[in-house]
């Protein structure tokens, strides 16, 4: 449904963050409830779609529940809006289309102002049974989970990408089918991604906004004449074929024109679809490079000492990369190994968001669940969970289901990356001392030196445990010494 006509006469809104619009949700509520009026209906449902779509953004990084609830109360009143504010765009275009003594329109808006009623009740009751105090409490915490996510970074670019990969999809459904249902799916699609630019992308918005609001526009309305037609059938508004044929060719022609303009803004060489792609993450190292970033940030917020893991995952790439020189650890033609082992250093304490007891366990279902973000498939995430669920604990034999699970070249690459994450654990020993190391091979000896390591630290009887797949994987043994101090600064822990 369109908000276009009835959108003009409402008060603009400025445009502001969660806690105010969450605010807001609350003030229009009393403003609605009084009469129901177009313009107090169409205020509360922008506030409450601010809200869901913020929620929408956010909890694709943050898993706390709450996001989920929340959104799932603003949807009861919203959809209990939806059937009045249909009643009132179709009451604007009955009267736009056709002339007060029109038969059919009378029909029609009979029909309207009946339906109108039995709106205003749902919608009564359903504001009534609105838990406000528990909006409200959301409204408090939920902002302050939300600023961790900076707008306009890497990660809602990479959102963005996702949400116009799927309106492409649907554009191009659309123009095969010309179906309703393509071009009302289309103009939902193209809605998320307006909302989701809108709230996290400020540049692209100021870019793009308007272009964006426009396509929405024309076919939102390009739906609301598609859902006129068909009510005018269902309660056989039509007293005869003739009035039937003239309200038919009045519709098409205005679902013509703004089908049409669609098609100039979307369809060609300088199509907007081709100028928005090239100002999201490109495909390839970018695109990868955007979803590590992604689940970073997912991490972040379950892991209780991210800090750590951020350590662990410079350790691990040190550690790879100085085995990989040294031409220990082959190049995996199927898999990004390095990515790999970069996502499962980054997620490997997820689980201790359950607790600490077996939270390598937890953090390799939690991982394996993931929907894998765009630019990577589930066959490396899934790679990334057994790494993960590996870097403690018991070893990967062949006989675990875990293992079992992958494909046989898959399990080689596992040993190898989980031999790496279980040492690199072990070797961020927490002292404050900047971790960093250097790998080289002596005599088909592998000598890591390791910055804080001290043969009599209580620590240095985990490292020499947690060395041992590793010196199964290699075949040979692996030494961990004191790396002698030089001057120069290390890259940051948090860098990566």
């Amino acid at each position: 449904m369109a908000t276009t006509p009835l959108a003009v006469q409402a008060k603009a809104k400025p445009k502001l963050g969660l806690r105010a619009w969450m605010e807001a949700v609350l003030v229009e509520c009393e403003r609605a409830a009084a009469g129901f009026d177009a313009d107090a209906v169409h205020d509360l449902r922008v506030a409450i779609r601010r809200c869901r779509s913020l929620a929408d953004g956010l909890m694709a990084m943050d898993p706390d529940p709450s996001w989920k609830q929340m959104k799932k109360a603003g949807k009861k009143v919203f959809q209990a809006l939806g059937g009045l504010r249909d009643m009132h765009v179709m009451q604007y275009w009955i009267e736009k289309l056709s002339n007060a003594d029109d038969p059919v329109a009378i029909k029609l808006l009979a029909h309207v102002r009946a339906r109108e009623v039995e709106c205003k009740q749902e919608a009564l009751k359903e504001l009534q049974q609105f838990d406000r105090k528990q909006w409200r409490q959301w409204s408090r915490t939920l902002p302050r989970r939300a600023v961790r996510v900076r707008p306009g970074s890497i990660v809602f670019k990479h959102l963005a990408l996702e949400k116009w990969t799927a309106a492409y999809d649907l554009h191009k459904r659309a123009l095969h089918t010309r179906s309703q249902t393509a071009f009302h799916e289309l103009r939902i699609g193209i809605k998320r991604l307006r909302y989701t630019v809108e709230n996290f992308l400020p540049r692209e918005h100021a870019a793009w906004g308007a272009d964006l609001k426009d396509l929405q526009d024309f076919l939102g309305e390009v739906h609301d004449l598609d859902v006129l037609w068909n009510t005018a059938v269902h309660i056989a508004a039509f007293p005869d074929l003739e009035s039937r044929g003239r309200w038919r060719q009045r519709l098409t022609e205005e679902r013509s024109k703004r089908l049409d303009r669609y098609r100039e803004k979307m369809v060609g060489k300088q199509s907007l679809w081709r100028v928005w792609r090239a100002q999201l993450p490109s495909s390839g190292s970018e695109l990868r490079a955007a979803a590590i970033a992604r689940l970073r940030i997912w991490a972040s917020y379950l892991d209780p000492d991210f800090l750590h893991s951020q350590r662990v995952a410079h350790l691990s790439l040190s550690l790879y990369d100085g085995l990989k020189q040294a031409g220990l650890i082959a190049q995996n033609a199927e898999h990004d190994s390095r990515a790999v082992l970069h996502a499962a250093a980054l997620l490997h304490d997820v689980g201790k968001a359950k607790g600490d007891k077996a939270h390598h366990k937890d953090s390799f279902k939690m991982v394996r669940n993931l929907t894998p973000p765009l630019g990577w498939n589930a066959r490396e995430l899934q790679l990334a969970a057994v790494v993960a669920r590996y870097h403690r604990g018991a070893l990967p034999r062949p006989r675990k289901k875990s293992v079992q699970l992958l494909e046989l070249p898959d399990r080689r690459v596992v040993l190898q990356l989980a031999g790496v994450l279980r040492l690199a654990n072990s070797l961020d020993t927490r002292n404050g001392i900047q971790p960093h190391l250097k790998v080289g091979l002596e005599d088909k000896v592998v000598l890591v030196q390791a910055a804080g390591y001290s043969p009599l630290d209580r620590s240095a009887e985990e490292i020499a445990a947690a060395r041992h797949l590793l010196e199964l994987v290699l075949r040979r043994p692996v030494l961990v010494r004191r790396l002698r101090e030089t001057a120069g600064p290390h890259p940051a822990a948090g860098s990566l």
